[in-house]
C-alpha cells in the first residue's frame, strides 16, 4: 500500500448527550468519499480516541470499512502508552478490516529514541497491520527524531510517517526517506502546502473534515507542480486553519461540522468542552467562506 494525497483524520460525532452518533458518522464518511478524500483515519487524536469505549471503537472502524468498501485506505489509530497494549489494539483493528495502523509515539511516558525504535519494531514485527509512524510532540511530550525514523523506514511493515512538527527543517530532514515503500506525510494543516511543494507525499488533515475537496485539490495541484495555484488555494484556506487552532482540537472542527449538519456542536466528552461563545460568529463566517471554496473544488474534481 502506498499512501498519498489528502487523508482525513476524522472527528467522531457525538450527540448533545455525549452518545456516539453513527448516523452522523456515516454522513461524514460519505461526504469524504464524495469529496475525493484519498484515505481516512478512524479514532486518532482528532477522533477523541482516548474518550472512546471498546465497543464504540469497534463500531466506528467497522462502519468505516463497510462504507468505504475498499475505495480508499482506512487507517486505525492504535497508538497507546504501552507497547503490548498497542499491539493488542492493532490486532483488533486488523480483525475489523483496517488497512493500516496510525501509531502515535507513546503519550506521556516519554521514551528515549532507543525505546521508540524497540516499540515500533515490535509492532512491525508482530505484523498485524502496516504501520504509519506519527510524531506530534506537542501532544505526546516525545519527539521521534529524523534519524530514528530513518532507521525504522527500512522495515517492510513500516510504510510512512505523519510528521506534525511545523518547522521546514524537520520536513527537509524526512523527505530523503521517501520511496516506494515509505511515504512522508504532513500532519500540520497550516504548513501542509509548503510540505507538499517540497515533495511530501500528502497530508493527514483535520481541515479536510470540512473541506475534503479543498484538501484533495491542494494535493492534486501540488503533484502537478502548479505552485502558484497551490499558494492561492492555501491562502483562501488560511482563515480555516487559523480558526481550527483557536481552541483544542477537535473543538473548532466539530463546531464547523455541526454547521454543516454533521454531529452536534456540544457533542464532546469531558474534559473537552464546546466551542466558547466568543468564537461562534467566527465559526459561522468560516463556514460560509469554505462552502464556496468546497463547492468550486468539488466541481473541478468532477470535471
Amino acid at each position: 500500500m502506498r499512501l498519498s494525497g489528502s487523508i482525513t483524520a476524522l472527528a467522531t460525532p457525538f450527540t448533545a448527550a455525549g452518545e456516539l452518533d453513527l448516523d452522523a458518522w456515516q454522513r461524514l464518511l460519505q461526504s469524504q468519499v464524495e469529496g475525493g478524500t484519498q484515505g481516512v483515519v478512524v479514532a486518532g487524536s482528532t477522533g477523541e480516541a482516548a474518550a472512546l469505549y471498546g465497543g464504540e471503537y469497534d463500531a466506528l472502524l467497522r462502519t468505516a470499512v463497510e462504507l468505504v468498501a475498499g475505495r480508499i485506505p482506512v487507517l486505525a489509530g492504535t497508538g497507546l502508552s504501552n507497547t503490548a497494549k498497542t499491539i493488542e489494539l492493532s490486532r483488533r483493528a486488523a480483525a475489523l478490516g483496517a488497512d493500516a495502523a496510525l501509531v502515535v509515539t507513546p503519550p506521556y511516558v516519554r521514551p528515549t529514541q532507543t525505546g521508540l525504535l524497540a516499540h515500533y519494531r515490535a509492532l512491525a514485527d508482530d505484523g498485524a497491520l502496516p504501520i504509519v509512524l506519527y510524531n506530534v510532540p506537542g501532544r505526546t511530550g516525545c519527539d521521534l527524531l529524523p534519524e530514528t525514523a530513518a532507521e525504522l523506514a527500512g522495515h517492510d511493515r513500516i510504510i510512512g510517517i505523519k510528521e506534525a512538527r511545523s518547522e521546514a527543517s524537520r520536513m527537509e530532514a524526512l523527505l530523503p526517506l521517501r520511496g516506494e515503500g515509505f511515504a512522508v506525510l504532513s500532519g500540520d494543516d497550516p504548513t501542509a502546502a509548503r510540505a507538499l511543494l517540497a515533495g511530501a507525499d500528502g497530508v493527514i488533515s483535520v481541515a479536510s473534515n470540512v473541506v475534503p475537496a479543498g484538501l484533495r485539490t491542494l494535493c492534486d495541484l501540488a503533484r502537478a507542480g502548479r505552485h502558484e495555484q497551490v499558494k492561492e488555494l492555501d491562502a483562501r484556506l488560511r482563515g480555516l486553519y487559523d480558526f481550527l487552532g483557536v481552541e483544542s482540537n477537535p473543538i473548532p472542527v466539530k463546531a464547523i461540522l455541526a454547521l454543516q449538519g454533521i454531529g452536534h456542536r456540544d457533542g464532546l466528552r469531558l474534559p473537552l468542552t464546546p466551542l466558547a461563545d466568543v468564537h461562534a460568529e467566527t465559526a459561522r463566517r468560516i463556514h460560509d467562506a469554505i462552502r464556496t471554496i468546497e463547492t468550486s473544488c468539488r466541481d473541478a474534481i468532477a470535471a
